[in-house]
């Protein structure tokens, strides 16, 4: 449930665990944050994301269909999208919170980011990914060394505001025609301690932790 005055998409993120990376308080507040989605039927599926400011100015709304082998590649495909279009609108050294309702792929991303900044590239435990999400998979790589830092939260897909835009890509189709946006959020707020919510005070013990 988002705090009351809170932007939607940095209360999700805040309060949502990020698989391998434990999160000091100064890493909670991004520049950006997407949610993304896929989903897949036997008569076609869909992509959906959102995209959104750290002071709450959406940046974009994507709803578009696809035809994905299964969900698990679709929710690859939906992330590849989701940064490709922040991609064209934010900073290269933007900082990125990224939000999906899918376990392996939350944890393939930060792992992924783990190792990137590794002596030898070695992630914190090998990865798979699906064999049809190869390219999307390169793609998502490519996107996430672009930006300064990015983190990947787990939510539930009832909170996931893409999960109608995947789901009913032709009832939301009004949302692609919304004018691009590339802004900037407010500067960080300034406040004298910081200290982490609740549900992180505890997460990850004995994890591996990253800035």
């Amino acid at each position: 449930m988002a705090a009351h005055g809170r932007p939607a998409l940095r209360d999700l993120f805040d309060e949502s665990p990020t698989p391998h990376i434990a999160h000091p308080p100064s890493t909670h507040h991004r520049d950006f944050y997407v949610a993304t989605d896929g989903s897949f039927r036997r008569a076609g599926g869909g992509l959906g994301a959102v995209i959104e400011t750290r002071d709450g100015t959406r940046v974009g709304r994507i709803a578009t269909t696809d035809v994905p082998p299964d969900n698990n590649v679709a929710e690859y495909r939906a992330l590849h999208l989701g940064l490709d279009v922040l991609a064209a609108r934010a900073p290269v050294d933007a900082r990125v919170g990224i939000l999906v309702d899918h376990d392996e792929l939350a944890s393939n991303v930060n792992a992924a980011i783990l190792a990137a900044g590794h002596p030898d590239r070695k992630p914190p435990r090998p990865y798979t990914v699906p064999a049809a999400t190869t390219y999307h998979w390169r793609g998502i790589i490519a996107r996430l060394n672009r930006f300064g830092e990015v983190r990947a939260a787990r939510i539930d897909s009832s909170q996931n505001p893409a999960h109608p835009l995947a789901n009913a890509p032709e009832e939301y189709a009004h949302v692609n025609r919304e004018l691009d946006r590339c802004v900037l959020p407010d500067p960080p707020e300034v406040t004298s301690t910081q200290v982490p919510p609740p549900s992180r005070a505890n997460r990850n013990q004995g994890g591996r932790a990253s800035d």
